[in-house]
């Protein structure tokens, strides 16, 4: 069993914590206070915990299950393969076709006493030349993908699609890094947006290799289906049944007893970002900590906030926000030491010599970390590194990894982060993959002395106008967990729009991470 923490800010739900009413006087505060132009919230811890067993509801079910790992032989089938026609390719290329160019074939592999069958597209000249097989999708129904992957040389991403057969629109499932010589689990998911035939198919980058493929799934799931899985893993995950016996002074039980139980507090973390707006604002103040346990500042750590002019540093405001949530009891993460963007940088950054930039990055890291030692509860250490390099680019390839090496020696306390957008919220994400976030946080904590790093994994939430692809955000989570670090929802952001589409974007939204299994 996995234990992964995540978390949250602001919870809209039937029970209690935030109702439809708070989350609309969160929103229109926000505005009349000229605090935010668009509703942006944080959203800090929860504990998942990822059992790789199936949620079993109404004859349906769904399963959690995954790995990071490379494998030498694939896992069994998930959901049976639910409406795949020949998912393990026992009856031969039943139900496969060639898309685009190239051929199929099948292929096997002798291992122990058991030989293993899969599909190989073969012979391929472009991205798409792969295979595919027809299935037929039901509007608004959630789909759960999965397949193993493998390629005959090198490694690079593999990717899923589909395609409307009628109208010809091709939409994304979601990709994956396959690799020479072992298995990779590919886990993905989306909502159909129409009723009809598709097709489903592969594609990847490298056309020079060969496409192994196994145990492919795909499996549909109806709303209520859905919510219902998540029912059952907050009575897993969140409850548990307790026994209260109480006594008399003379140790004798005394019956009857009427017991009422008052929750004072919630179990798991939960919070909102907080600006400099707070120190002047008594009704934001009020508002803040009667709601949240936790908080990050949104700008005023940031480097380009406590070092405007060059050397002279200023901590004023973080200070002072620093005490309202000590006094009031509320936890803060630390966002952030660095920003990889190049464009968040303080302007006089920007011009410095990869040698002057060494020196300005190395004194930022500890003024900021010697000032806050123990305070915080985590550490971005270095914000967007999978989408960004500026400081790869300039002081060299193992440059984050060094920060994260220094910040542990200079603060033994807090967590510490790779913080990123798109891991979890789009289909379509091509830098930021569930695979390439954790690479590269593999590839930090490989670096000589980071091995023991107590590391966390920080999603960002960047979404609007559409609806989250509640199937894809699952299987990231599904996939991101299985590596056994915490995460922590770190961020949520929608974009403008009416009070209450925001409030139903934020009520189903926060139901996959807080009721992950």
């Amino acid at each position: 069993m996995v234990n992964i923490m995540g978390g949250f800010f602001i919870r809209v739900t039937k029970t209690n914590i935030a109702s439809h009413t708070q989350l609309l006087f969160f929103s229109s505060f926000l505005k009349e206070m000229n605090i935010f132009r668009a509703l942006t919230l944080f959203f800090l811890p929860f504990i998942l915990i990822f059992s790789g067993k199936f949620i079993t509801i109404r004859g349906f079910s769904y399963d959690y299950s995954a790995t990071a790992e490379c494998l030498a032989k694939p896992w069994r089938v998930h959901h049976g393969g639910g409406i795949i026609v020949n998912p393990e390719f026992n009856n031969g290329t039943e139900g496969w076709k060639v898309y685009g160019g190239g051929e199929i074939k099948l292929g096997w592999l002798k291992q122990g006493n058991d030989t293993n069958t899969f599909i190989v597209a073969h012979n391929r000249t472009q991205p798409r030349d792969s295979l595919y097989q027809l299935v037929h999708l039901q509007y608004e129904k959630l789909y759960s993908f999965s397949a193993w992957v493998r390629l005959s040389e090198e490694n690079a991403p593999v990717a899923v699609l589909y395609r409307n057969s009628e109208g010809g629109e091709i939409r994304n499932v979601g990709e994956t890094i396959a690799q020479q010589g072992c298995w990779s689990l590919f886990k993905g998911g989306f909502v159909s947006n129409f009723t009809g035939q598709a097709e489903l198919f592969f594609e990847s980058t490298n056309t020079t290799a060969d496409i192994w493929i196994d145990n492919v799934s795909l499996q549909p799931f109806t709303k209520e289906q859905w919510l219902s899985h998540q029912e059952e893993s907050i009575n897993k995950v969140r409850k548990s049944k307790v026994r209260l016996q109480i006594t008399q002074a003379d140790n004798c039980t005394l019956a009857g007893a009427k017991v009422f139980l008052d929750q004072k507090k919630r179990n798991f973390p939960f919070g909102a970002g907080m600006n400099s707006h707070i120190l002047s604002s008594k009704r934001y103040q009020q508002w803040f900590a009667s709601r949240f346990d936790y908080a990050t500042f949104t700008n005023e750590l940031k480097w380009y906030s406590n070092e405007k002019v060059q050397g002279q540093e200023n901590y004023t405001i973080p200070d002072a926000m620093l005490q309202f949530a000590r006094r009031n009891g509320i936890k803060v993460r630390g966002h952030n030491i660095f920003w990889a963007d190049p464009i968040y940088q303080p302007e006089w950054v920007k011009s410095l010599s990869p040698k002057d930039l060494m020196k300005a990055a190395n004194r930022r890291i500890k003024s900021v970390l010697k000032r806050y030692s123990g305070e915080f509860i985590h550490w971005d250490v270095m914000n967007e590194n999978v989408h960004h390099r500026l400081f790869e680019d300039k002081l060299g390839e193992n440059a984050s990894a060094m920060y994260f090496k220094i910040a542990r020696k200079l603060d033994k306390k807090p967590l510490l982060f790779l913080n990123e957008f798109n891991a979890m919220e789009h289909d379509y994400e091509k830098k930021a993959t569930p695979a390439n976030y954790r690479k590269r946080l593999f590839q930090i904590l490989s670096y000589p002395g980071n091995q023991n790093i107590p590391a966390g994994i920080g999603l960002q939430g960047n979404f609007g106008p559409d609806p989250p692809n509640l199937p894809y955000m699952r299987s990231a989570l599904d996939y991101l967990g299985s590596t056994g670090y915490p995460i922590w929802i770190t961020e949520v952001y929608y974009k403008e729009g009416p009070n209450q589409v925001q409030c139903n974007f934020i009520q189903t939204f926060h139901q996959t991470p807080s009721r992950h299994n």
